[in-house]
């Protein structure tokens, strides 16, 4: 019997430098990770990194969907996965560079188009080494859920995960009070990869 593979799937993975994949040496971070776990299953998938370096909820609202569709043309079985929030709950001039209320907008009006474009998925941001801004990104994620499940839109927080694993909070403290390395990245990544909503996505006709 012959094996077949599926037929092609392109991928955008749109967010921050989480997605980005920062701090990692082997370049993969978690979205890489995961395509790469997809493939060797037998998924034909074509990966975009759409990561920018601090990029905010609001910044990314505005430039998401033109790039995003340049590479997901009608014909081909395209897909997205958003994950970011970090950088809108950092504290600049006194203040978070993003009000939670402009970024639970900024989530809404971009599910609100994606949604009917392309199966869509969403990603919390993951913890950091300041306690402070846990808490704010612990809120966002929560408030975050809300949306897509209003929107009925999977949703994985990953946060609470995450700040228990000593493998990403270890690597986080070592390396810039953020980001992590391999490691934490697969971290990240086994915790995808074994995701309802993932697993279910791939499935799709």
């Amino acid at each position: 019997m012959t094996s077949q593979l599926l037929k092609e799937i392109r991928i955008c993975f749109v967010g921050e430098s989480f997605v980005n994949g920062t701090g990692d040496p082997e370049c993969l971070g978690w979205a890489g990770r995961i395509c790469q776990d997809a493939f060797l299953k037998g998924f034909d998938i074509t990966y975009y990194n759409l990561g920018v370096r601090r990029e905010t909820s609001t910044e990314l609202r505005k430039r998401w969907l033109q790039e995003v569709s340049y590479r997901l043309t009608q014909e081909c079985d395209g897909r997205v996965v958003f994950s970011f929030g970090a950088n809108d709950t950092t504290i600049e001039n006194g203040k978070t560079r993003i009000s939670l209320q402009d970024s639970i907008t900024n989530l809404r009006d971009i599910l609100s188009i994606a949604k009917d474009l392309y199966p869509v998925l969403v990603v919390s941001p993951p913890p950091i080494e300041d306690k402070q801004q846990n808490q704010r990104m612990d809120d966002l994620s929560k408030e975050f859920a809300k949306v897509c499940n209003e929107l009925n839109v999977p949703y994985l927080n990953i946060f609470p995960e995450l700040i228990r694993s000593d493998t990403w909070m270890d690597e986080v403290k070592k390396y810039d009070g953020a980001h992590p390395r391999a490691a934490g990245y697969q971290a990240f990544a086994d915790i995808v990869q074994n995701w309802e909503g993932w697993l279910n996505w791939l499935k799709l006709d």
